[in-house]
């Protein structure tokens, strides 16, 4: 079985290792594989072929995609943005604001940046607004009176669910991080709006009640991601059952370069600064961890159907090569590009169209820039994230849903530096092994939300108590 391959190879790697992180990898480890044999006790199989739940929900593009007709000329459509201050909501206004011929915003939602949610709205004069806070929607009031067309303003988490569900939007962007994000995609859902994927939850807490309905309602989930719009982007025009492997490629995050032993001296400063991508601090930390790319495993099974025995992670640190996918007269299809997210967002607001883009702010890629091309295997001591990830996903269920939302809450633990990088995944594997007692197969919303609660609740309130067990160990 390759769960057990995967930890034997792990091991082997632990060699290199200190003595307190082979003591910590090795707890992880066990806490995984007792994930997985609580899968096999409940399935009936531990390989994620068969039987499991995370086998059985549909996939949003299962190992293919078939282009629709597309009608002569060009399409014009509308969107509502969801996090429209954060890093995948500036960049979809930056696409917004170049394509004026091609794209509208109709309604945004964002947290709590005021400043920059009215330079917005003083812009593109959105119909609606929604803010996280209520506390400052004077403020926000205050801040666009001279606005010529004022938008409806709306607060809090019902105020994100009608901005998405916008009568007049054809599709909606999800840049919201977080189980924050899932309710009002589902809304998005619910209203037939098409989905611009960049929301990691949406699927891998949501993806057993989000994909059903999808299927439900008829809309398509179009991912975002780099990772995931490449293999979106190399599945079009596969027959059926063409697809036989994934190959997601990795960067390696702040600290590919660095030794196993070095990591116990590993600094917040120091994981958010990523070698080739512009991301959050939250995700730029997950690269560091790997568990970005662990994630990303999960959210492929669900998007395109394939077996976790079939996705694998490759390091590939110039980042050119965003994935690739082997078909099954052993054909390997890549797509390739600068690493810049604003592409597969744009791929998500115009598909099946292409887009014409300046070369001035689009750049050509430029072979004779990239003359190197590598990839290595991942250092399993290094990034022991990947097989809590698999275990995890192979569980399906609501373990996906609780391994996120401990990961964002120890991430966040971390980078105000009251635990230790190397705490990490152990806390959040911990967090996994508390709630496999309550794994539910078949989510319903409520189930999920709650879960993402818990989750959360057991991290925060366990995080410096592990610490302290840890440095004793």
């Amino acid at each position: 079985m390759k769960t057990f391959h995967c930890e034997t190879r792990i091991h082997t790697g632990l060699k290199s290792a200190s003595p307190t992180q082979q003591l910590r990898c090795s707890r992880l480890l066990f806490s995984a594989s007792r994930v997985v044999r609580h899968c096999k006790a409940e399935s009936g199989n531990g390989n994620g072929s068969n039987g499991s739940a995370a086998n059985t929900v549909p996939s949003a593009w299962p190992g293919r995609v078939v282009i629709p007709e597309q009608t002569a000329g060009k399409s014009f459509k509308k969107f509502s943005v969801l996090g429209s201050t954060g890093s995948i909501g500036t960049q979809t206004l930056d696409i917004i604001r170049e394509h004026k011929d091609r794209f509208e915003l109709v309604a945004l939602a964002a947290g709590g940046n005021v400043k920059l949610l009215a330079e917005q709205v003083r812009e593109f004069q959105p119909k609606m607004v929604a803010i996280r806070d209520a506390s400052r929607v004077e403020e926000l009031k205050e801040a666009i009176k001279g606005v010529d067309r004022q938008p409806e303003i709306l607060v809090g988490d019902e105020g994100a669910i009608e901005v998405a569900r916008h009568s007049d939007v054809d599709a909606v962007v999800t840049g919201i991080v977080g189980c924050a994000g899932l309710q009002p995609t589902v809304a998005a859902i619910k209203a037939k709006k098409d989905i611009c994927l960049a929301n990691k939850e949406t699927l891998i807490a949501g993806g057993p009640y989000v994909l059903p309905l999808a299927k439900e309602y008829g809309v398509n989930i179009l991912p975002a991601d780099s990772e995931h719009s490449a293999i979106f982007q190399c599945i079009q025009g596969l027959p059926e059952g063409g697809l036989r492997r994934i190959i997601l490629t990795a960067s390696g995050g702040a600290f590919r370069d660095w030794p196993v032993e070095k990591l116990k001296e590993v600094r917040a400063a120091d994981a958010i600064k990523h070698p080739n991508w512009s991301m959050g601090p939250k995700i730029t930390c997950d690269s560091a961890t790997l568990m970005n790319k662990g994630l990303e495993v999960i959210e492929a099974h669900y998007l395109y159907g394939a077996s976790y025995d079939d996705i694998e992670i490759v390091i590939h640190p110039q980042s050119i090569i965003h994935s690739m996918v082997e078909t099954q007269d052993s054909s390997v299809l890549a797509q390739m590009g600068w690493p810049d997210m604003r592409l597969p967002i744009l791929y998500t607001m115009s598909w099946p169209e292409r887009v014409p883009c300046s070369e001035d702010t689009w750049p050509r890629l430029d072979f004779r820039k990239c003359s190197e091309l590598t990839f290595k295997e991942p250092d399993h001591a290094k990034y022991p994230s990947m097989e809590l990830a698999y275990s995890a996903g192979r569980a399906g269920g609501t373990m996906t849903a609780v391994m996120s939302a401990a990961n964002e809450k120890a991430v966040e633990v971390f980078l105000r530096e009251e635990i230790e990088y190397l705490d990490i995944v152990p806390l959040v594997a911990a967090c996994c092994e508390a709630h496999k007692a309550d794994l539910t197969a078949w989510p319903s919303i409520d189930d999920i939300v709650a879960f993402d609660q818990w989750a959360r609740d057991w991290t925060h309130e366990h995080a410096k108590t592990f610490k302290r067990s840890m440095a004793t160990a």
